[in-house]
């Protein structure tokens, strides 16, 4: 049905067309069938048994909205947000753009969101099916970034699989300085204080940028592993990147995503693994729409992976489609279990 009306969605602008989204996916109450041979693909993790390592990327369901109908169509875990304390508009429209000979995105949508009290409420009435993140930021008047941060932790801590703390959006002004080094510190040892101080055991997510340099990847290493961080979200969107691109919106200032960055994504899952992977999981995000897509980013060094642009192009049964094709992968590698996949190419 998706290729059939994809040409109608897309005359439609890229936000009306995901506002529509949402609100089918709040009726539709169908389960995909869940393939045969589902085990190869389980991961435990956390305690919690995920069905297979295919996520929806924050960005997409970011009022938690329909994260239930979203485990419906196959996804093994999804993340909500970005969410911040007060509710926010983001920034003027429009905001969002497709390009779609270079399968990508670009958004400079800003933390639009409803705002941590409306968004926990929900998640209070709507209990998670299945493995749930929560992505948090700063309000973009905010006064004090790092009090934001712990203001959201302290809604979600207890909703919440794992909460991320996401300080690597092109679109919020000088968010990505919390990649420097006394800012990471500051910001990490604060939330874990907090964390303490409210005596849990959620696991945390730090969601880096792609555009780091070298130096920095062994800097946030180190920060990671120093605060006990469980996660390392890989990659957010990029404000570079554009050489290659063709179509014309490639001019719009925003985060790219989708295809074009999905390389510079593996590339750094596997520096990262090899300095964080014994201790901290990864997440991969960033370019893949296929089960080999998929699959590179395990054996890069991803232990879940995330989607979002591959789903705009490809429709709702991505997962499914994705899970089947990755079950015959990790026959054909002589795998029991993907979990044995990963990090084998480092």
């Amino acid at each position: 049905m998706f290729d059939l009306i994809r040409p109608l969605i897309f005359k439609f602008s890229p936000e009306v067309a995901h506002s529509l989204a949402i609100k089918s996916l709040k009726l539709n109450k169908i389960s995909l069938k869940i393939p045969d041979e589902i085990e190869k693909l389980e991961i435990n993790l956390f305690g919690k048994k995920i069905l297979n390592p295919i996520g929806v990327a924050a960005g997409f369901d970011k009022n938690a909205e329909v994260y239930n109908p979203l485990f419906n169509l196959g996804f093994g875990f999804v993340e909500v947000g970005t969410i911040t304390p007060k509710p926010q508009y983001g920034n003027p429209k429009p905001r969002v753009f497709r390009l779609e000979e270079d399968e990508a995105l670009i958004n400079r949508l800003g933390f639009n969101n409803d705002g941590a009290e409306k968004i926990s409420l929900r998640i209070k009435n709507n209990n998670p099916k299945k493995f749930l993140g929560v992505n948090i930021g700063p309000n973009k008047d905010t006064n004090n970034r790092i009090d934001d941060y712990i203001n959201c932790f302290k809604n979600f801590y207890n909703l919440a699989d794992y909460i991320t703390i996401n300080i690597s959006s092109p679109n919020t002004e000088n968010l990505r300085n919390f990649h420097n080094q006394d800012e990471l510190e500051q910001l990490l040892k604060s939330i874990q204080k907090e964390k303490k101080e409210l005596n849990t055991k959620v696991p945390l997510a730090v969601k880096i940028s792609p555009d780091i340099t070298e130096n920095q990847i062994e800097i946030i290493s180190e920060k990671l592993l120093n605060n006990n961080i469980e996660i390392a979200i890989i990659s957010n969107t990029s404000d570079q990147n554009r050489g290659e691109l063709k179509n014309i919106n490639k001019l719009e200032k925003g985060g790219l995503s989708g295809k074009p960055i999905e390389i510079r994504s593996n590339e750094l899952i596997k520096k990262f693994y090899k300095l964080i992977g014994k201790k901290i999981k990864i997440f991969g995000v960033g370019g893949a729409s296929t089960a080999e897509g998929v699959f590179e980013k395990i054996i890069s060094g991803a232990t879940l992976v995330q989607l979002y642009t591959g789903m705009v192009y490809q429709g709702p049964k991505i997962a499914l489609k994705i899970s089947n094709d990755l079950i015959d992968i990790v026959k054909r590698k002589g795998f029991k279990n993907i979990s044995e996949a990963i990090g084998t190419k480092n």
